[in-house]
């Protein structure tokens, strides 16, 4: 299989969202031709300045590029994508090739490579791990799942975006792979949230529990930032808890498949879901407040009278 290269493919990219922006953004400017399209216009005419061309729609993205890549916040955008007479399977020339970077159940990644395979297209699911500073950065860690040759043959645009990227196995195993991450990610956020809003009702000083906290050796490198952040009472959304709220679902509806209980995973589902609730568009941090909200404490770590 011929390598992806910046001189030999045009590149599509569906979803110009919060890690679709500087994921598209990063390319254009390693010297990748590349078209984008989303539903919100507005978004991906951001990157003209780039260099980048927007699509009207999505049969004409597909059938203008030989390989689309989708970043999409949902197991149901991504099929609307895909499937169906305007969709880019339906448009796209066979031989093209697709890279899905949507974090969505692993059942969705392998239908849409039961699509693509109908219509001659090459599909893998190359999922992201990282926030919005690491896309940036073109620090994100990647996980893909398809075939292997496929993979290889992307190294060039995995290259621009990613630290690291790994293959582990079949259609559906980068999302897998994704799901079993973002369990450590949001159990790890509140666990953190609960032992804040302990440290604080004990008397700790906020700003100095959270500075201290983030230098010890327990708390996770994607955690970090997180608690820096929270000593501004910045919870501005890098992550938004609403998708992290999506992924406790996808978590939790694989389990409920293979068998495996979790109930650490199920606490705190519920912890974030009553935070997401709060309608506000904030980061999945923000359950930090909600801990402290049940402490009775304040935002600046001061009992709530």
């Amino acid at each position: 299989m011929k390598s992806i290269t910046q001189e030999n493919n045009k590149l599509g990219f569906v979803g110009i969202g919060y890690m679709g922006r500087p994921i598209a953004r990063r390319l254009l400017e390693s010297g990748f031709k590349l078209t984008t399209f989303d539903r919100n216009h507005s978004k991906a005419e951001e990157l003209i300045r780039y260099g980048g061309t927007v699509a009207e729609s999505i049969s004409e993205l597909s059938s203008s590029c030989n390989v689309v890549l989708s970043c999409l916040p949902s197991d149901e955008a991504v099929l609307d994508v895909y499937s169906g007479p305007d969709g880019v399977f339906a448009n796209a020339h066979r031989g093209s090739r697709v890279i899905d970077l949507s974090t969505v159940y692993p059942q969705t990644s392998l239908e849409l490579s039961r699509l693509g395979s109908e219509c001659g297209v090459e599909v893998l699911d190359v999922t992201i791990s990282g926030s919005t500073p690491a896309a940036e950065n073109g620090l994100l860690t990647l996980f893909g799942g398809g075939d292997k040759e496929f993979f290889d043959a992307a190294e060039a645009i995995f290259r621009v975006i990613a630290k690291k990227y790994f293959y582990l196995g079949p259609s559906g195993s980068g999302a897998t792979m994704k799901l079993v991450v973002n369990t450590l990610l949001g159990i790890g956020m509140q666990a953190i949230a609960e032992a804040v809003a302990l440290g604080e009702k004990a008397g700790l000083n906020r700003n100095r529990l959270l500075d201290v906290l983030s230098q010890t050796a327990v708390v996770a490198p994607a955690h970090v930032g997180k608690l820096q952040r929270a000593m501004k009472s910045d919870y501005s959304p890098q992550f938004p808890i609403r998708l992290m709220n999506k992924d406790f679902g996808l978590i939790l509806n694989l389990a409920a498949a293979v068998g495996t209980r979790m109930p650490a995973t199920v606490a705190a589902f519920e912890a974030n879901a009553r935070q997401s609730d709060e309608g506000a568009e904030q980061d999945f941090s923000a359950v930090i407040l909600q801990m402290e909200k049940h402490a009775h404490l304040g935002s600046n770590g001061n009992e709530r009278t």
